[in-house]
């Protein structure tokens, strides 16, 4: 298999090769590794490609629904033995766990091969793709423009052919931002369909999530089947499906209810190209049958600022621990100024603080369960901008920005993606059309909490007919570009 003929595979397509015996899994390694050399100086997604990689791709899981399809692991919140996780910061500079997480175990059960590891901003508390860590990661469609985060590095590999698919987690838009921004399907699955395991059950205060960003929605349901099923101690076991998410690509969808956002949630403007993308997706949805009724915007932008503020600002908190466990100090040689900001406000916040915090969680999910209650189905923007340049006050590398300008701004510029980490719905970003400048347009898909089948199924019928595979980006291996 040459280079060119490997990046136009999907993970699902390379795994039927693999098992036929078309192509080894050393063979796909290979191809990588190559893909790997020859963009990732020009895009930096890849922050390490492991020495070993043939090694793992020729020892790893024979068989599973990605037989041999290489992998790559975002550098935050998958923690593999042995190996290096800085979370893209200089307080975890060289640190390395000595266990291997659930999710990485299910996904070498589920036959990949994990090859290395891929950027991501200071503890993913940034929307955007740049650190002082790690540096700035290019948009593989224009290297002035953001990647979006926090599972940065994951997207711009994928984008850019390094790998069919990369491990991604979601606190608040940080799987669906970077695949609107970068072409590609995100999933954001419900609360408790992936559960973080023994060591990461119902993580971020229950708003996040892992799971993948990938180039299909047969590779995003193959993925389900992969991670998806509870863990014992998880808080609560989500509706189980009736059968296996693959299975979902061969049934028909029927008639749905469908909500469709056609005004901002928050302060930020939607871009008339964005607010076109989704009147086209509405249209199609139409055109197959589909009910469809403007959904007034759900929830309050000043109370989503609040939470934001205040789980940051709990989880901030918990850092002084891990830094006296490595034997370092928490300051601006360490933290970049937001998050820095963050730690020194958690230190000052009180139990009623918290109390208040979980109050307004509380009625922001039942505020938004009722206005959505009556559709199976919302359409939004995912972004309400295609990817903006690098750079900006939604950057934790900001030197000025206060904690609460950073984050009533997180919670104007991400408004239609946030709000479903805070009330646990499954919701999917799919590369639906694409700007007058040729950057991708994602378009969110929201399903009922607890129905990914139904989104397997929608996502596939929009795939046929409005399909993206033919758009390709400026950066991409062994495409030459004249």
């Amino acid at each position: 298999m040459q280079l060119s003929e490997y990046v136009d595979h999907d993970a699902t397509g390379l795994a039927s090769l693999v098992n036929s015996g078309e192509v080894t899994a050393l063979e796909l390694a290979w191809l990588a590794r190559e893909a790997h050399d020859e963009v990732n100086p020009q895009i930096n997604a890849v922050i390490e490609f492991y020495d070993d990689a043939e090694a793992v791709a020729e020892t790893g899981v024979c068989g599973g629904r990605f037989h041999g399809v290489p992998f790559l692991r975002k550098d935050l919140g998958f923690a593999e033995a042995g190996r290096l996780e800085e979370k893209g910061s200089r307080l975890f500079k060289d640190h390395r766990w000595n266990f291997d997480s659930h999710y990485v175990t299910r996904a070498r059960q589920g036959g990949l091969r994990i090859l290395g590891r891929t950027t991501t901003p200071e503890f993913g508390i940034s929307g955007m793709s740049e650190s002082v860590l790690c540096g700035v990661t290019g948009n593989p469609w224009n290297l002035k423009r953001s990647v979006g985060g926090s599972s940065t590095g994951a997207a711009a590999a994928v984008a850019a052919g390094i790998v069919p698919i990369a491990s991604a987690s979601d606190g608040g838009g940080s799987t669906r931002t970077p695949a609107a921004w970068c072409g590609l399907v995100g999933l954001n699955p419900s609360r408790g369909r992936v559960s973080g395991g023994p060591h990461n059950q119902d993580s971020g205060f229950g708003f996040a999530r892992q799971f993948v960003v990938c180039k299909t929605v047969r590779d995003m349901a193959a993925a389900l089947d992969v991670f998806s099923g509870p863990h014992p101690g998880d808080p609560f076991i989500v509706v189980q499906p009736e059968r296996p998410y693959s299975d979902e690509l061969k049934r028909f969808t029927g008639g749905l209810r469908v909500g469709v956002a056609r005004s901002k949630w928050g302060t930020v403007e939607v871009e008339p190209e964005v607010q076109r993308a989704v009147d086209a997706t509405v249209k199609v949805l139409v055109d197959m049958g589909h009910i469809v009724a403007e959904v007034q915007p759900p929830y309050s932008p000043a109370m989503y600022s609040k939470i934001l503020l205040g789980t940051a600002g709990m989880g901030a908190s918990s850092l002084e621990m891990a830094a006296a466990s490595m034997g370092r100090s928490i300051g601006p040689e360490t933290l970049e100024p937001v998050n820095l900001k963050l730690h020194e406000y958690g230190r000052t916040m009180t139990v009623s603080n918290a109390l208040d915090v979980f109050d307004a969680v509380r009625q922001m999910r039942l505020h938004v369960g009722e206005a959505i209650q009556n559709f199976d189905i919302l359409v939004t923007p995912t972004m309400p901008t295609p990817a903006p340049p690098h750079g900006g006050v939604y950057c934790a590398t900001h030197p000025s920005i206060s904690v609460e300008e950073y984050m009533d701004a997180d919670a104007a510029y991400y408004q239609f993606v946030g709000v479903f980490n805070v009330t646990g719905h499954p919701s999917v970003s799919l590369p639906l059309a694409q700007s007058a400048s040729g950057l991708p347009i994602g378009v969110q898909i929201v399903g009922r909490f607890g129905d990914e089948a139904t989104l397997v199924r929608v996502a596939r019928d929009l795939e046929d007919a409005m399909p993206w595979q033919s758009r390709l980006p400026e950066i991409r291996a062994g495409r030459k570009i004249a």
